[in-house]
């Protein structure tokens, strides 16, 4: 099987696509993947080409969510016919929204990874304002046009029949990580969280805040462009090392040695980091939004996001319990494991097969003579 799949470069979407390329490797799926919203990276790019059932190709086109990007989008519409005419795929796989408005010849699965609509409401409070409403078409006329949606969590599916509906029944399929790239090592007393100290959505800023109050050191992986422990609004924060942006190499090794992972997040549709620090054997303490609730169930202590002292005092608890550190990191390890790639890689094969026999019956009935009636989409055109 040969599918044509889309990627950005500047967030999770990344480390999914290639939990997903190499998962199916055994099954002897070819990807064209085809990468936007910036240039690789030389690691990402290493990472790709080790992959031997990967054709990577490479551009910078804007992603639908970043400022004025609409033009790009549609010259990477015109970018991804292309390919398409070259390459055959049986499939198209996006893992982006506009796009799915496309004539593409090959069935349209498209998966639904966030998006700004519900990241407004969970972050902010409230409807995202006018500026965000081409944005709102654009999406809404990509998932209509595709053949599948998949989201990675009920709750993110939930929220594009919210904002989008209503849609066809939307699959859900869990992301997942490769367990053997993440184990637990002697643990060294500190707590864990990846993102910038800035970003609302992971809401690490709370973290940083009750730092001061914790007896053991709070370490943030992520971007930082200021000093070590400066980020909300150029505040210096007690008791926080900042480690800046790590290889996914390193920042497992600080995972394998962390006691406790927190991240206190607002909006967060499934959570890999939490994954990858649940793989790694570290105690979970999560905001208590839908989407974690479903993913950790009861493997992870969960804290309201905008309650700082209930976030102090769930990990002054861990701390303080060893007996229950360890048993609430044995459940984490034990739940991240049921999140295995070739669990994604089955299902994802399936809703492949699902969308081309979807096609074939619809292609005979058109050979029959029967009338096919196709929505109208509106949005990127080419």
């Amino acid at each position: 099987m040969r599918v044509l799949i889309t990627t950005d470069t500047v967030g999770g979407v990344w480390t999914y696509a290639m939990e997903l390329c190499r998962s199916m490797q055994s099954a002897s799926v070819e990807f064209a993947l085809a990468t936007m919203g910036a240039p690789l990276s030389d690691s990402q790019r290493r990472e790709a080409e080790h992959l031997g059932n990967v054709e990577v190709l490479e551009s910078d086109y804007k992603l639908e969510w970043m400022k004025d990007p609409w033009e790009d989008v549609k010259r990477a519409g015109h970018w991804l016919l292309e390919v398409e005419d070259r390459f055959r795929p049986d499939v198209v796989h996006l893992n982006g929204y506009a796009h799915g408005a496309l004539p593409f010849r090959a069935p349209i699965v498209a998966v639904a990874h966030s998006c700004v609509l519900s990241w407004w409401e969970a972050v902010k409070g409230g409807a995202a304002p006018a500026t965000w409403d081409r944005y709102g078409r654009e999406v809404a006329a990509g998932l209509h046009g595709a053949d599948l949606i998949v989201a990675p969590s009920a709750a993110m599916g939930g929220a594009l029949q919210k904002h989008y509906g209503p849609l066809p029944a939307v699959k859900v399929i869990h992301n997942a990580r490769d367990a053997s790239m993440y184990r637990p090592a002697d643990k060294e007393g500190f707590i864990l969280s990846a993102g910038r100290l800035w970003d609302e959505a992971k809401n690490v800023g709370a973290l940083a805040r009750v730092a001061k109050d914790l007896p053991w050191p709070v370490c943030v992986a992520g971007d930082e462009k200021g000093p070590q422990g400066s980020g909300v609004n150029g505040q210096s924060f007690e008791n926080v090392l900042a480690l800046g942006r790590l290889e996914p190499g390193t920042l497992a090794g600080w995972m394998a040695r962390a006691d406790v992972y927190a991240l206190p997040a607002r909006y967060e549709p499934f959570g890999l980091s939490a994954l990858e620090a649940g793989l790694s054997g570290c105690a979970l303490v999560l905001g208590d939004i839908p989407s974690l609730r479903e993913v950790w169930q009861d493997a992870a202590v969960f804290v309201p996001p905008n309650n700082q002292g209930e976030l102090r005092n769930a990990l002054l608890d861990l701390i303080r319990r060893p007996a229950r550190r360890a048993e609430m990191a044995r459940r984490a390890i034990r739940r991240a494991a049921e999140f295995a790639p070739y669990r994604m890689a089955d299902a994802y094969l399936s809703a492949y097969g699902q969308v081309l026999r979807r096609r074939a019956a619809i292609d005979r009935g058109a050979a029959a003579g029967e009338s096919r009636i196709v929505p109208q989409a509106v949005g990127v055109r080419v």
